[in-house]
């Protein structure tokens, strides 16, 4: 179980007008909601008009972290978006049950919402 008080691990690369953001933990919850919003910010900075959030190794979210990804993607603004990539299938259940999978776009993997970026 994570830590409070311990970092939340993002690791960010740009790719042309997209910035993906990997999260590399396996849940995000209500231990690190907080953070993960405050390094999302950080992570978002002032880059690229999209961002894609891969959440392949998050195994597990529940409403806080739900709540810190939709404030994150708030905290972008009119002028950029950001898509979804990587969704365990737990993590994809909770966006589906919540109706959040009509919010974001989703993509399978990297490699299909870079495709997606590009067409």
């Amino acid at each position: 179980m994570p830590q409070k008080g311990g970092p939340v691990d993002l690791h960010c690369e740009d790719q042309g007008d997209t910035r993906l953001i990997r999260v590399a933990a396996p849940r995000i919850d209500a231990v690190i909601a907080i953070r993960f919003k405050d390094a999302m910010r950080l992570a978002m900075g002032d880059g690229p008009e999209r961002i894609v959030l891969d959440l392949a190794e998050v195994e597990f979210i529940d409403s806080s972290g739900l709540g810190a990804i939709v404030a994150a993607m708030k905290l972008l603004g009119p002028d950029r978006r950001m898509d979804l990539a990587g969704l365990t299938p737990i993590v994809d259940k909770v966006f589906r049950l919540t109706r959040m999978d009509t919010v974001f776009s989703i993509y399978p993997d990297i490699g299909t919402a870079l495709a997606s970026g590009a067409a």
